[in-house]
């Protein structure tokens, strides 16, 4: 049987985003507190950051199939917002419920310095109305709309780049 590419990819990163899971399963030392960390590196806070930021980028990819449902933030459906509320609940991090909450709650990043898991501000229909995860490579999974499901973009894509307002980091 000759498996399309869309198919191999998403079964490639749900293997990637499983392993990851099942890794975080296994015990770790205790890690230093946040103050004793930046005394060691001077970046701590910024590390610790992208962590949850990975880890919510891994849980919501691992969603990639679910369908659309407006107001929707489990599994069995998720709005655009409500599947960052998970993702990043999932990772260890609570985060506000609506977009427009979620936009007065992050800080502005530049374009330039996107990390895994940042958010991703988008205007639809002449408002800021949508947002996305980053996951890196130009990439984001959102929640797009009623009759579709939890799915991969592209920032390249000529929709995603005109509409495309701000990043920020929860």
């Amino acid at each position: 049987m000759i498996t399309q590419p869309a198919t191999n990819i998403r079964r490639f990163s749900l293997t990637i985003t499983m392993l990851g899971l099942f890794a975080g399963c296994a015990s770790a030392p205790p890690q230093p507190s946040e103050r004793q960390a930046s005394n060691r590196t001077g970046s701590a806070p910024t590390q610790q950051r992208t962590k949850v930021g990975e880890r919510a980028a891994a849980v919501a990819l691992s969603q990639v199939g679910v369908p659309y449902r407006y107001g929707g933030s489990g599994t069995s459906g998720f709005d655009c917002s409500g599947l960052i509320q998970y993702a990043y609940r999932q990772a260890g991090k609570s985060v506000p419920r609506t977009t427009g909450q979620l936009w007065a709650a992050t800080a502005t990043v530049d374009m330039n310095q996107l990390q895994e898991g940042d958010l991703l501000f988008f205007k639809v229909a002449g408002k800021m109305s949508h947002v996305g995860l980053y996951l890196g490579e130009h990439r984001f999974v959102h929640a797009p709309s009623s009759g579709r499901t939890v799915a991969v973009e592209s920032l390249k894509s000529p929709f995603y780049a005109a509409a495309l307002l701000r990043a920020g980091r929860p």
